[in-house]
């Protein structure tokens, strides 16, 4: 029987592409796709984007265990809405396929008073972390990184955006841990450039 793999993406900080990037794995593996915490843009949640994205018919979409109607950290979210997020109602859903997680913001991201998206991720999730080169990128990609090799994770990385040599060049020297591959600054995206990226990143992500 083929091993179930489950995917974590998270990202060095917000707006750096996780979402484009859930989408290429869920479409190269045929992943299902569930987001646990969604902050804001409930009536087009990154879950509708990732579906609008994909071209497969095996991936299923698993509901938000938190929908938060403000754009805000997690925390703060769940305040403005009455509520306190409770680490035991994040529940995975239940699926013989692939799963990609998408988490919110970084790591550290609190999601109330003493736990942060950390906590979501299970030891047995592979961790993808997905960097963009901006003025201060290489110490948040270090520091995200580090925790998560400290933690024990099986980490890897997607550079998102335009080439930035140097950067890339130390952050490959110095975490030591597999780029799976860099998803340009695409004028846009649809299906077709998702599959492309897809066919692309394949093997990668299904390398031990």
């Amino acid at each position: 029987m083929k091993k179930q793999n489950k995917y974590f993406i998270t990202g060095i900080s917000t707006e750096v592409g996780k979402t484009v990037a859930s989408a290429i794995v869920v479409e190269a593996l045929q992943a299902d796709y569930w987001k646990p915490i969604q902050a804001g843009d409930l009536e087009y949640s990154d879950t509708h984007k990732v579906e609008k994205l994909i071209s497969n018919s095996k991936s299923k979409f698993y509901p938000n265990s938190y929908a938060l109607k403000t754009p805000m950290s997690p925390h703060a979210a769940a305040e403005i809405d009455g509520i306190i997020i409770e680490l035991k109602k994040i529940k995975e859903p239940k699926t013989k396929n692939n799963l990609v997680v998408e988490g919110a913001g970084g790591l550290l991201v609190p999601l109330n008073d003493s736990e942060t998206i950390l906590d979501i991720i299970k030891p047995d999730y592979k961790v993808i972390v997905v960097s963009r080169h901006y003025l201060g990128s290489i110490n948040h990609t270090l520091l995200t990184v580090n925790l998560l090799k400290e933690k024990g994770f099986d980490v890897s990385l997607i550079f998102s955006g335009d080439e930035h040599k140097t950067t890339e060049a130390i952050i490959k020297k110095m975490t030591s841990v597999p780029v799976i591959g860099r998803i340009e600054e695409e004028p846009y995206f649809d299906k077709n450039v998702i599959k492309e990226y897809a066919d692309l990143f394949r093997n990668k992500l299904m390398s031990p």
